[in-house]
């Protein structure tokens, strides 16, 4: 019987590196369809009840990732105030206000707010997790989004006075969604990545009811097609459960500002599969700004 000699520590984090860039480039794909299909779903629900559902469809599918896993997270007392904020976060700022905005604005724009992302972690990473600001982070940073710039430009943003509501609302559930990437690091350490999610999914659940409870009961839900269902779905076990464990996966082995750089990379798969499934046309504008994109997430990575 023979056995393998241990990897060198550079050649096992390397190793690792591989892993988390991976989980991060499906999580990014999970996730770049979520604009599409939000803007879709909530013509046909309104933004409360789409939340509600949307978050016990994820209650649901985590619980069950739990049994599955074999683990039950307890939440202890010195972390009650944190997952709290969290949770506000997660849920009853970012998600609804995602999909309350979206509904005023186009999935475009949506995009191009949340490109915003790892500017925003870069600089409160710095503030409070005193994680390093080199030039290279900075430029990998600048080049991403003006990579993604490039390509919402080349698919029509509108900055139309219509849409300044909706383009507010979505940009506090970016902010929501930047302060909940950075704290959220402190969580993965003693709770690990599944245990952190589900902690913050059920209790921002909770703390939604109230808000959701009413419209939730007043819904047709017999107006509702197969379609629709299966955009909840889309949202509530692809986006709110799976993404969310691999954001978390990733959160706890490499730097905040790193992960969050991976948002640039959704409106750029978001293109390549409407290329696939709807028939899109690729232009030269695209492929070079999807290129820049790719260079800033790299560059960015080594920094």
């Amino acid at each position: 019987m023979t056995v393998n000699p241990p990897l060198p520590a550079d050649a096992e984090e390397r190793k690792d590196l591989t892993l988390v860039y991976g989980v991060l480039l499906v999580q990014s794909l999970m996730a770049s369809g979520t604009h599409l299909v939000a803007k879709v779903v909530v013509y046909a629900v309104d933004a409360p009840t789409l939340t509600l559902v949307r978050c016990l469809v994820a209650a649901i599918g985590m619980g069950l990732l739990l049994l599955l896993s074999g683990k039950r997270p307890r939440l202890r007392r010195e972390d009650v105030g944190l997952v709290l904020i969290l949770s506000l976060l997660a849920i009853p700022v970012n998600q609804f206000f995602f999909l309350y905005g979206i509904r005023y604005t186009t999935a475009a724009n949506a995009a191009l707010l949340y490109a915003t992302t790892p500017a925003l972690v870069l600089l409160l990473s710095r503030i409070f997790l005193g994680e390093k600001l080199t030039r290279r982070k900075l430029l990998g940073v600048a080049l991403a989004f003006s990579g993604v710039v490039m390509v919402i430009l080349e698919r029509g943003p509108d900055a139309g006075m219509q849409y300044v509501y909706g383009n507010l609302i979505i940009f506090i559930a970016v902010i929501a969604w930047s302060t909940y990437t950075v704290y959220g690091k402190r969580l993965i350490t003693k709770y690990g990545p599944i245990g952190a999610s589900s902690i913050t999914l059920m209790i921002g659940t909770v703390m939604f009811l109230p808000i959701g409870i009413l419209p939730a009961l007043q819904f047709p839900y017999g107006t509702l097609t197969t379609a629709n269902w299966l955009q909840i779905l889309y949202l509530g076990l692809v986006t709110s459960v799976l993404a969310y464990v691999l954001w978390y996966f990733a959160l706890g082995r490499i730097e905040a500002g790193k992960v969050a750089l991976f948002t640039n990379l959704q409106p750029i798969l978001t293109t390549v599969l409407a290329v696939i499934l709807l028939g899109q046309s690729l232009t030269l504008l695209f492929v070079v700004g999807g290129l820049v994109v790719l260079v800033g997430v790299i560059v960015a990575q080594y920094g």
